[in-house]
């Protein structure tokens, strides 16, 4: 029997923590965990391409960017989809995804945001984000973005508990599994069973 699965990610500078969840929603078994990099090590400065291009001239920024974007775009919809089939692989069909977003201010332009050291941060996290939402949609993947300020909050509400039930529940998840079971693989995890429910 096929089983329901979703996906959860939580993203660092050139690399995500990825967790895979199936049902039921009120006891969730993680069935996949995994690192996933993003950034390519032969590109200069890939893992903070926008810290990398900062004393640059503007047309040479904007050229390292879009290098890099391609680069991470295709390293993220590799890794996906080799997620994804290790997981068909174990009897699971992947039917969503679930990706932890900052607090969510409106960018400015490449110009704007190279001028302030505050955005250059934003936009880096944005950056790895918005590939890994890329990615997901290439893998016809549902995403389901939630802000990481309130994700238990949002998860315990859907799942008519609350967050510190919740938090507690993902907390002994990871006790079965052995490390890594940091809040890179809790908050991924909550990601996901938010994305598991969603279907």
């Amino acid at each position: 029997m096929i089983k329901k699965a979703a996906i959860g990610l939580r993203t660092h500078s050139g690399w995500a923590a990825l967790v895979a969840v199936t049902g039921p929603i009120d006891a969730p078994e993680v069935i996949g965990r995994r690192r996933i990099e993003i950034a390519d090590p032969t590109i200069r400065g890939s893992k903070q391409p926008f810290h990398a291009v900062e004393p640059l001239e503007f047309p040479e920024a904007k050229a390292h960017i879009e290098c890099c974007r391609q680069s991470t775009g295709k390293l993220a919809r590799e890794a996906l989809e080799a997620a994804i089939q290790a997981l068909r692989d174990r009897g699971a069909k992947v039917v969503g995804c679930g990706i932890l977003l900052a607090s969510g201010r409106e960018l400015p332009g490449l110009e704007a945001i190279l001028k302030s050291h505050a955005l250059i941060h934003t936009a880096e996290g944005e950056f790895f984000r918005q590939a890994l939402m890329e990615a997901a949609k290439h893998c016809e993947l549902p995403v389901c973005g939630i802000k990481e300020k309130q994700l238990y909050e949002q998860v315990a509400t859907k799942l008519g508990t609350t967050a510190s039930k919740l938090q507690v529940r993902i907390q002994n998840l990871g006790k079965s599994l052995g490390p890594p079971w940091t809040q890179d693989q809790k908050y991924a995890t909550a990601a996901a069973i938010m994305a598991l429910q969603e279907k």
